[in-house]
């Protein structure tokens, strides 16, 4: 890596015998392979590692023919709803309790008041519903409610 020197043969070109007055002329070419090879390695740690960054609680969510909505700039706020009915904030427990508290201070804390509710397909209504509800309260207008794809459309077609 780095620039090298090549040093100049005298008038008789590919001549063994040199001046002794032969100069030393700097490579003025700057070898960028070892750049792309980086480059490449790290594209390819960040395709496989973006995919693992998402939030890590399992839960088997409904699945709808709903558009994915637009992302954001700033960390999207999520609540979790698992089968057994805990509810998470991000990745932390939360009480049903305190969450309203919780989601007051998130609130004054964020810019946006979008929140993304993942629930089990398993969790009754008024489960989900009663959160939505201390969403709302706490300050968290606009709900997203997170679905998988591949579920019925409900069209004229009956898929």
């Amino acid at each position: 890596m780095g620039a090298g020197v090549i040093k100049s043969s005298g008038a008789g070109g590919g001549s063994r015998r040199r001046r002794r007055g032969g100069r030393a002329v700097p490579m003025s070419e700057i070898n960028v392979t070892p750049f792309v090879d980086v480059m490449l390695v790290l594209l390819i740690i960040f395709m496989v590692a973006a995919p693992l960054m998402t939030v890590g609680v399992p839960v088997e969510l409904p699945k709808t023919a709903a558009n994915a909505l637009p992302s954001e700039a700033e960390e999207p706020l999520t609540v979790t709803i698992t089968a057994e009915g805990v509810v998470l904030l991000q990745r932390t427990e939360v009480g049903r309790d305190e969450l309203l508290a919780k989601l007051r201070a998130v609130a004054v804390e964020r810019a946006s008041n979008r929140v993304f509710l993942r629930a089990d397909g398993a969790v009754p209504y008024e489960q989900v519903v009663q959160v939505m509800g201390a969403l709302n309260r706490g300050g968290f207008s606009n709900i997203g409610l997170v679905t998988d794809i591949g579920g019925p459309s409900l069209d004229e077609t009956g898929n």
